[in-house]
């Protein structure tokens, strides 16, 4: 509602709740997420560019600022530092593809990737690249929300985006659609239900891209920790404290 009412950059921390088939460290039904979107003047990727840089700012800046409670957690959960360069590596879905290929792997041209692969890929981007964080842009229209955004020059990929970290998942972005036609368009083609609620579609907002960030998948990703739950209880205030029984 408020890129509705013009407002250019909107966010939000909030727990959320969802329902997932899977329980794994992946698959969560309640965490903090944090989301926002933005509206942009050309392209999307003026936003996806943007979100890339602060994560290598917040890389970057948390072996200076939190020397001292990550020391303290990789005394009993150890991990490396984040290689990260000056800038975000940029692949598109097919040449994520590509490299998995070239390594062995299988995986359909308009597929997704499975837990296996986004772990392989994460290896590969390292050994070939030098990075453990980087953006996979361009997903295939089938397998993102009916209303993400179809890439204009060639509508079997779409305007999507995921960011990964360790070959882990940390956040999942995308330009919407914008327009009521091709919004009615992708529902039908989707077969959602529609209700009544179609007919508010006749008043669209600008263009713009959504995110959203898993602030649990992030930690987990840093510290290389199934389980944040137990860096988490051990805690308190702004210094880690040891656990009372």
């Amino acid at each position: 509602m408020c890129i509705a009412a013009d407002f250019g950059k909107v966010y939000e921390i909030a727990p959320v709740f969802r329902a997932e088939n899977s329980q794994t460290h992946r698959h969560l039904t309640e965490y903090v997420g944090l989301d926002l979107e933005c509206a942009f003047r050309e392209h999307y990727h003026e936003v996806m560019n943007m979100i890339g840089d602060m994560f290598i700012y917040i890389f970057k800046n948390l072996e200076k600022r939190w020397a001292f409670e990550l020391a303290t957690v990789r005394k009993q959960y150890p991990s490396e530092p984040i290689l990260v360069g000056d800038k975000p590596l940029k692949l598109e879905f097919k040449d994520a593809v590509a490299l998995l290929r070239k390594h062995g792997e299988e995986m359909e041209d308009f597929g997704d990737f499975t837990t296996k692969l986004e772990k392989t890929l994460g290896r590969l981007v390292r050994e070939e690249y030098g990075t453990d964080f980087y953006m996979v842009d361009k997903f295939p229209l089938a397998v993102r929300p009916f209303y993400t955004m179809p890439d204009p020059e060639n509508p079997m990929y779409s305007n999507s985006y995921d960011f990964f970290l360790r070959g882990e998942e940390i956040m999942s972005g995308a330009q919407r659609i914008h327009d009521a036609g091709m919004l009615r368009e992708r529902i039908a083609a989707c077969g959602v239900p529609v209700d009544d609620l179609i007919d508010n579609l006749g008043v669209m907002v600008s263009d713009g891209s959504q995110v959203a960030v898993s602030a649990r998948q992030v930690l987990y990703a840093v510290l290389g920790v199934r389980n944040t739950h137990v860096v988490e209880r051990h805690y308190v205030g702004d210094h880690p404290v040891e656990k009372k029984s």
